[in-house]
């Protein structure tokens, strides 16, 4: 499987680069999961294409203000930290950028000393280990002194941080939105539990496997990036339920297809627990427990666009990806969505 099967030509001027007002105004593009057939409607149709029974999976984490932006004590040269996951209670694994210019003890002062690092050795990903020191509440120090951290195709400031995160979001924890539920307004969701729907979180804190690009030509070699994950026992019960029951499980957003394929047994079957997983789905991988899936549209040649193509076929994916092109569709994670499915357009 080769990384280059997976490009296709954008205009950057179709790049979405601020969140549409109100949320639900976004514009979804309908497809059928096991052909090319397709239909342009809005996202405020969402709730159409749900039935009685349906479980709605939705990732309630939450973006933590993870850029740090702050100088190298010994010479005053910029630093930029972006946090991605919490090893203990001071240390952290972080992207540090300039990474050759900040050997293994290198301090770095945040906020003029309020919060203070010192940079670890080099992991195997070419992330750090970051050990912090403080005064008070670690989660107020970066509160005060933290920035939303956007996706490097974003180029203008956001004025609201909260459009970077779901209505829904709860738990702390990611360095980038899970960007499908960007769409979701507390009326939409009204409208989704009205007709019988359980609407069902679990939790994935988004990292490093958002921002790193595929760049191995054989795509198989690609390493993920290590996720934290977790599946409730309430999460589960409700999600085999509606299974059984002859409803269908939809995931919003790629990280809720990870964390239940993740989970699931070889029945479908969706088992709880939590942990680390860095699942990689690409064409090939057997989906077990997600017949329906609203997802944004990605990066050319990611592993995300992958994921997409193991849910619906590469060609059926690449085709709906060049329609959403010619009919001006926004991308990426302030962009439009696809809700793709069996059966759902005649």
């Amino acid at each position: 499987m080769k990384t280059s099967d997976f490009d296709y030509a954008l205009p950057q001027e179709l790049i979405a680069q601020t969140p549409i007002f109100p949320r639900d105004a976004s514009r979804m593009l309908v497809c059928n999961r096991e052909n090319a057939q397709r239909r342009d409607c809005s996202f405020h149709d969402f709730p159409d294409y749900l039935r009685k029974g349906d479980a709605l999976v939705i990732n309630h984490t939450r973006v933590i203000p993870a850029r740090l932006l702050g100088i190298k004590v010994e010479t005053g040269v910029p630093v930029e930290f972006l946090l991605l996951r919490r090893l203990s209670q001071n240390t952290w694994e972080a992207l540090v950028k300039p990474g050759r210019r900040l050997p293994e003890g290198t301090q770095v002062s945040f906020g003029d000393g309020r919060l203070m690092a010192r940079v670890g050795q080099p992991m195997a990903d070419g992330t750090r280990q970051v050990d912090f020191s403080y005064e008070g509440l670690f989660e107020n120090v970066l509160d005060a002194l933290g920035e939303t951290p956007l996706p490097p195709y974003i180029h203008e400031k956001l004025s609201d941080p909260e459009r970077y995160q779901t209505v829904y979001a709860k738990l702390d924890g990611s360095a980038a939105a899970p960007t499908a539920g960007l769409h979701f307004t507390p009326e939409v969701l009204a409208r989704v539990q009205e007709k019988g729907i359980d609407i069902v979180p679990i939790l994935l804190h988004v990292g490093l496997g958002t921002f790193r690009p595929v760049k191995a030509e054989d795509a198989e070699s690609h390493q993920m990036h290590s996720e934290y994950y977790e599946v409730s026992e309430d999460a589960a019960r409700r999600i085999n339920r509606a299974r059984q029951q002859g409803g269908r499980v939809v995931c919003v957003g790629t990280t809720s297809v990870r964390t239940l394929e993740t989970v699931a047994d070889p029945q479908g079957s969706i088992q709880p627990g939590g942990g680390m997983t860095s699942i990689f789905i690409r064409p090939g991988t057997s989906l077990r427990a997600t017949d329906m899936l609203l997802t944004n549209f990605h990066l050319p040649q990611s592993t995300l666009l992958m994921l997409v193509s193991a849910f619906m076929g590469r060609e059926n994916a690449l085709d709906a990806y060049r329609h959403a092109v010619e009919a001006r569709y926004r991308f990426f994670s302030f962009g439009d969505c696809m809700l793709i499915g069996p059966g759902l357009v005649r």
